[in-house]
């Protein structure tokens, strides 16, 4: 028994040397876990799970330490370190890297093997969890604790269900039913029911169980087929009921030391179907007995009272057994050698019954003969002859019994009349009578020598020329072949040998010992003188096929010569795959069964049988193709026929060219090593293996400098990527530096642009602020002018109050009239003088006004130049603006001018109704202060003469007015010659009302030319407001 010790390492083999299991115990490796620390102990393991295949399983220590055993490859790994004790685990999910494992602390977490990461975390217990059940399909699970069941879905790691019950019924187990969509909840009080897995529709209760018998469930196991559960508890008892009758149908009960059961498992076989038969009981005292359910039969147990087992787990295909002991070390079980002593081959089924002598000697006589060897001379009678006869023939036959004598107390003779009785040999037994038959050695030493050599170079590429969908096949098959080519060196360059050794290979793929002397046997025996004409087809075999064909059916021989086919098209390629492109699997075991029983020169006649047997299709064919298709597909032909055409060929062919009479008879593989393998042309061998050797030193020598010209091309390609990215680079810091030019340039425009409308709009708040200053300062002065004729209104009042009421004060009124008429006129005349003083700065501000505009509309015409400058389709707009606008203040000043041509006149006209009445008037005036009044008028009309020398200055009326000042001038004229005539006939009362009225009318002709002046004025500064508005909006 082998022992491994985990210690610290995450990985490495599980055994250092093939294991070889007895028979007694079974144990194929003991796993402990002991750690180096400075303090050492054991980590015991608590609980072990396979996977789906059954060569792989998982096993979590107290420590949380969870390891994965693949027995397959003899490694082992550290997969998660979960820090806290493990309660349960399952590793057959549908995801093959995923595995389920329960944890102290009631979670129950999933993790890839691969990856060896975290996938999903599952709360939701509130006591420890000791089962997960999974489902066949790996789609749910359900994890169960003493309170609760929980049903999961593993695609999204969501509940889905949860089982609640009372706290005073405790749930035992839940469990899914195998290859079903059924589960089964077993509870504390000995209740089973059945669940719709989908819908969680009850389906059945089963019965209570006889109060005879009636234990308390403790634990459960179910066949593979879901039909028969098996349960047990404290008892030497154990149930079986039938889940599809719904009832106890057997009661089995123990050995009397077992007293409590406290695992059951059904050990699964290939050959059941399902229906297990054999049951795993672990009782109390840390032994495992398998029993037969239906013999009632103990068939071995592992375990014993020292060394006893905890828990146990066996794999799905039934080969493995993982049990933990209660040492808490890890034991691997082989099944196979726990069954070799029950799977022996059943006897002999024929038994030969002797026929003896007629005349019997007696003992005495027989004894002598036998001891001595031979017979005495001086009796030479018949009898004695004939006795003589039949001791000789008794030893023959003695000699050939112990030749036919063969392994594991088989008989050769015995299985091939089993073989022609029955047509081929029970499955389950034909591994072992092959292995018999052909005397295998199971050379395990040599074996793993030629495999430690690795893979021959010849099959490096296997995988290209034969692509096979299994990976596994194809590496047991690359093995195989390496195998033999190390043995032998005609093996690499023989190439029909992966078509000879696949069928072997497929059989054989679980054990590579045998696959690989089962083919070196047939090599050796079968394929004698194959290789005498390497590397053409073996011409002295194909001859010998041909003579035989020749002398059982010439006609069909006649036929394949007359359409040119040979040996080589209708004998080679049967040989050369051993019938395995043209046989189903069935078929082709049966024939082996017969070639294995006989003579090698039995798959020669194998091969005319086969022809011989599909004469009528070959008679058809006439085309080349026609008889490669043939001999290379599947045919409609019954093996059986076949194999009696072998028999009767190899009865009836004449021995001179029968082709046992030129090939030797069985010789098996020798003991410890294998024998030297040089039945071929050695010269021709070596003289192709120099020449592939010097064409691999020649394509070493290719790889190597195309390896370097490769080198020498991808650096040049890196260069020349390197270049092309520095290049690119330079390309774009130029265009970047083109587009930072382009966005300086751009907001240089837009500064500048917002320059230029940020003077505008200071100029038109300039403007603004001077225009509002103007208004300001001309409401002013009308506010001035307004009180001032205010204050007139009120003294003229006054005068008039006074005139009427005061009539005795008439003379010093008259003097107080004078007075006050020579101060207004002197106000007047200084309110005159400081108006045409006011006109003149007016007209100067005005002026200057005008020039800054002038000035404003030079520096907008010029910024109006460069716009246009830079966009001539913007220029012809504004042209067209600023022509209509144009026309408009054109219009607007032509209205103007009509406008005050016609105030004017009425002006003049209202003057000249004013003169008129002031002639009717100063008629009558005869003042005595005639020249008074003609000063008086002299200085008025040298003001007004001034005033409008100034308007005419400033505005330039039409001309209309130089007559209008004629006209004045004429009438002015008048009224002083009037004056002067007729002074001296006025009186003084009418001389004084006549200078107050004419005042008066000076004051209001003064003021409407006041209102013509501001009029004028407003309407001016309107039409040029109205000119600069468009060429602001061009701005």
């Amino acid at each position: 028994m082998q022992s491994t010790d985990l210690g610290n390492k995450e990985s490495g083999k599980i055994w250092h040397r093939k294991p070889s299991p007895a028979t007694r115990d079974g144990i194929i490796v003991n796993i402990i876990h002991n750690t180096s620390d400075y303090h050492p102990k054991v980590l015991r393991f608590l609980n072990v799970a396979f996977d789906g295949t059954g060569d792989c399983l998982i096993a979590g220590d107290h420590q949380g330490n969870i390891y994965v055993f693949d027995l397959y490859g003899n490694r082992f790994n550290l997969v998660q370190r979960t820090a806290q004790a493990c309660t349960a685990l399952a590793f057959n999910l549908r995801r093959k890297s995923e595995f389920l494992v329960a944890l102290a602390d009631y979670s129950v977490k999933c993790f890839d093997t691969v990856t060896k990461e975290l996938v999903s975390w599952m709360r939701g217990h509130e006591s420890s969890v000791f089962s997960i059940s999974v489902h066949a399909s790996g789609k749910y699970a359900i994890t169960t604790s003493s309170d609760t069941a929980q049903l999961w879905d593993l695609d999204t790691f969501q509940r889905k269900r949860k089982l609640n019950i009372l706290q005073s019924v405790g749930i035992q187990k839940v469990f899914f039913l195998p290859l079903s969509n059924t589960i089964l909840s077993c509870f504390k009080d000995n209740s089973i029911f059945a669940w719709e897995c989908d819908t969680l529709f009850c389906k059945y209760q089963l019965p209570a169980p006889p109060e005879s018998s009636s234990i308390l469930y403790k634990v459960f196991a179910v066949t593979r087929d879901g039909r028969i559960l098996a349960a047990g508890g404290k008892s030497n008892h154990l149930h079986l009921w039938c889940l599809e009758a719904r009832q106890l149908f057997r009661i089995i009960q123990m050995p009397t030391k077992v007293r409590a059961i406290r695992h059951l498992e059904f050990l699964p076989d290939s050959f059941d179907a399902g229906s297990n038969q054999v049951l795993g009981v672990l009782s109390q005292d840390g032994i495992m007995r398998f029993i037969n359910i239906q013999t009632c039969k103990l068939l071995f147990e592992i375990g014993s009272l020292d060394e006893g087992i905890s828990s146990s787990a066996i794999s799905p295909h039934g080969r493995y057994i993982a049990s933990i002991m209660e040492n808490g070390s890890l034991n691997i079980y082989s099944v196979q050698a726990l069954t070799q002593e029950i799977n022996k081959p059943p006897p002999p089924l024929v038994k030969v019954i002797e026929d003896l002598p007629k005349n019997k000697l007696s003992s005495s006589d027989l004894k002598r003969k036998v001891t001595s060897g031979r017979v005495q001379q001086p009796a030479k009678s018949r009898e004695s002859k004939i006795q003589t006869r039949i001791l000789k023939q008794d030893l023959t036959g003695d000699f050939e019994s112990k030749k036919n004598e063969l392994p594991d107390g088989l008989n050769k003779k015995r299985l091939q009349i089993l073989l022609k009785g029955y047509g081929e040999y029970p499955t389950k037994y034909r591994m072992f009578i092959w292995r018999s038959l052909l005397q295998l050695p199971e050379n395990h030493t040599a074996f793993s020598s030629l495999i430690d050599k690795g893979t021959h170079v010849a099959f490096l590429n296997l995988q290209k020329k034969y692509p096979i969908k299994s990976r596994k096949l194809l590496r047991v098959l690359q093995r195989t072949l390496s195998a033999l080519a190390h043995w032998s060196v005609i093996f690499s360059d023989t190439p029909y040998l992966p078509l000879l050794a696949f069928p072997f290979v497929k059989l054989f793929q679980n054990n590579q010992l045998i696959c690989f002397e089962v083919i070196a046997t047939l090599i050796i025996n079968w394929c004698q003188h194959w290789f005498e004409y390497f590397p053409n087809p073996p011409i002295n075999i194909l001859s010998m096929i041909e003579n035989v064909l020749a002398f059982h059916d010439k006609e069909l021989l006649q036929h394949f010569i007359d359409h040119d086919i040979t040996s080589q098209l209708y004998a080679w390629p049967l040989l050369e795959t051993v019938f395995s492109e043209v046989l189903t699997r069935e078929e082709w075991l049966k024939l082996f069964d017969n070639i294995f029983s006989n003579h090698p020169s039995f798959l020669l006649m194998t091969v005319v049988a086969y022809n011989m047997c599909s004469r009528a299709p070959l008679l058809n064919c006439n085309l080349k193709d026609d008889f490669e298709f043939f001999f290379h597909h599947r045919n409609n032909l019954d093996i059986n026929v076949v194999i009696r055409q072998v028999y009767h060929l190899m009865e009836t062919t004449p021995t001179d060219i029968h082709p046992d009479s030129m090939l030797n008879v069985f010789v098996a593989l020798t003991k410890g090593q294998y024998p030297v393998f040089n039945q071929y042309p050695k010269f021709i061998v070596d003289y192709q293996t120099q020449e592939q050797e010097r064409i691999r030193n020649d394509e070493l020598d290719y790889l190597r400098e195309r390896q370097t010209v490769e080198d020498m091309q991808a650096k040049v390609d890196q260069q020349r990527v390197e270049d092309e990215a520095w290049y690119q680079k330079q390309e774009l810091l130029r265009q970047a530096e083109e587009t930072r030019r382009e966005m300086l340039l751009q907001e240089e425009e837009k500064m500048i642009q917002q320059r230029q409308r940020l003077a505008a709009v200071k100029r038109q708040l300039k403007v603004k602020e001077m225009h509002l200053q103007d208004a300001a300062r001309r409401r002013f002065l009308k506010l001035q002018q307004d009180q001032r004729e205010m204050e007139l209104r009120r003294l003229d009042d006054e005068i008039g109050r006074k005139n009427l009421t005061e009539n005795q004060e008439a003379v010093a009124k008259e003097m107080r009239a004078d007075a006050d008429a020579y101060r207004r006129k002197v106000d007047l005349e200084e309110h005159m003088f400081h108006k045409l003083i006011e006109a003149g700065e007016t007209q100067s501000q005005k002026t200057q006004k005008v020039i800054k505009e002038n000035l404003a509309k030079a520096e907008q015409a010029c910024l109006n130049t460069d716009w246009q400058i830079q966009s001539l389709h913007k220029q012809k707009c504004d042209d067209l603006q600023r022509n209509k606008c144009y026309q408009e203040v054109a219009k607007l000043l032509r209205e103007n001018r009509r406008k005050e041509i016609e105030i004017i006149n009425a002006m003049v006209e209202e003057e000249a109704k004013k003169w008129k009445e002031a002639e009717g008037k100063e008629l009558r005036l005869r003042s005595a202060k005639k020249a008074s009044a003609l000063s008086d008028a002299s200085r008025k009309w040298f003001l007004k003469q001034e005033i409008n020398a100034a308007v005419e200055h400033a505005e330039n009326p039409c001309h209309k007015e130089p007559r209008f000042q004629n006209e004045q001038e004429d009438l002015s004229c008048l009224p002083r010659t009037s004056q002067l005539n007729d002074s001296s006939e006025m009186d003084p009362s009418t001389q004084i009302s006549l200078n107050r009225r004419a005042v008066e009318w000076d004051t209001t002709g003064q003021n409407l030319i006041e209102k013509v002046r501001n009029l004028r004025q407003r309407l001016t500064a309107r039409a040029r407001h109205r000119c600069q508005t468009p060429h602001l909006l061009a701005a």
